[in-house]
């Protein structure tokens, strides 16, 4: 019993030697370790500034979470997804794009979500008048219309749509410059390069250099829709369906509301 006593009383002051020359000690607490995720979304042009903004949000509670963005039309961005390219997210204008990786089986099931709508308007510059309804591009001094091209740039599908829709596609179309996406459309615009354009709303409100003539009636085009999904190549499967959900989110639903999005 006095050996265990005296067993005790040594080990007690060796610890606290150890505390007072401030040397480790075993119950000292663990590191945890931080895993750190990095994500590629590949997403419609038109998104751009929202996306930039929301991104700032899920990394104030995500800060480990590195998203990086690959923006363009959609049509070119779901060809390079076919061909192999890197991409965790696939954001499109348009349902048309999303359809075709899902018949692919590139998309992991499941995971589809409408996040935004948007809406089509025909732009000219600021200072320009003489253009008032889609009719006025008929006009002799109206030279040079901005679209996005249809076969891969959604605002160019329903662009094509309501011009045909009113029966002025084939009138018009040798005035036609032809876009890689919605955004050159409204640089072309902006710069006076084009005498008016079709662009989303959304579009339209970030600029200052621009102003819609009119609104294109819905019944007159598909709907503009914005259809997310996660690549099933995706080293970060997890890491993807979470930041997806945030899209969905209030906080996100109110970014994309501030910058002229219809909410789904």
């Amino acid at each position: 019993m006095k050996r265990r006593k005296l067993l005790v009383l040594i080990t007690t002051a060796l610890a606290a030697l150890l505390l007072t020359i401030g040397l480790p000690t075993l119950t000292s607490a663990p590191v945890v370790a931080q895993s750190n995720s990095t994500l590629l979304v590949s997403a419609a042009a038109s998104l751009k500034e929202a996306l930039e903004e929301i991104k700032l949000l899920y990394r104030q509670s995500q800060p480990n979470v590195n998203i990086s963005y690959n923006f363009g039309s959609s049509g070119a961005l779901q060809q390079q997804i076919e061909q192999g390219a890197p991409s965790d997210i696939f954001i499109s204008a348009a349902k048309k794009q999303v359809d075709a990786l899902e018949q692919k089986g590139l998309l992991v099931g499941g995971t589809r979500n409408i996040i935004a709508k948007n809406k089509l308007v025909l732009v000219i510059p600021k200072n320009a008048v003489g253009i008032t309804s889609f009719y006025s591009l008929k006009d002799a001094k109206v030279k040079k219309i901005a679209i996005g091209e249809p076969r891969s740039v959604p605002a160019g599908q329903y662009g094509q749509q309501v011009l045909e829709k009113l029966k002025i596609w084939s009138e018009i179309k040798s005035k036609l410059v032809f876009a890689n996406n919605v955004r050159q459309v409204l640089a072309s615009v902006e710069t006076g390069n084009a005498d008016a354009g079709l662009v989303y709303i959304t579009d339209a409100k970030i600029s200052d250099k621009v102003k819609v003539v009119v609104t294109a009636d819905e019944k007159y085009h598909s709907p503009i829709i914005y259809p997310l999904a996660v690549i099933k190549s995706s080293k970060n499967v997890d890491a993807a369906k979470e930041f997806s959900q945030f899209l969905s989110s209030n906080q996100a639903k109110a970014v994309f509301k501030k910058y002229g999005f219809i909410l789904p």
